[in-house]
């Protein structure tokens, strides 16, 4: 399986982000990145949307 196809910068932030270590994110199938993203997407949505709810 090929590394991932990202800049180094990239993949220090999503290592960070999803707290997995930078050489196994870069190993990481795409399809499990992909549902990672997706799910820390999901969670911020949320977040915000809690947020706006406590200013109204």
């Amino acid at each position: 399986m090929r590394p991932l196809q990202i800049s180094a910068e990239t993949a220090v932030k999503l290592a960070e982000k999803l707290n997995v270590p930078l050489e196994q994110l870069m190993h990481m199938p795409q399809h499990i990145l992909m549902k990672k993203l997706m799910e820390l997407a999901q969670e911020s949505k949320e977040t915000e949307e809690t947020k706006g709810g406590d200013e109204s």
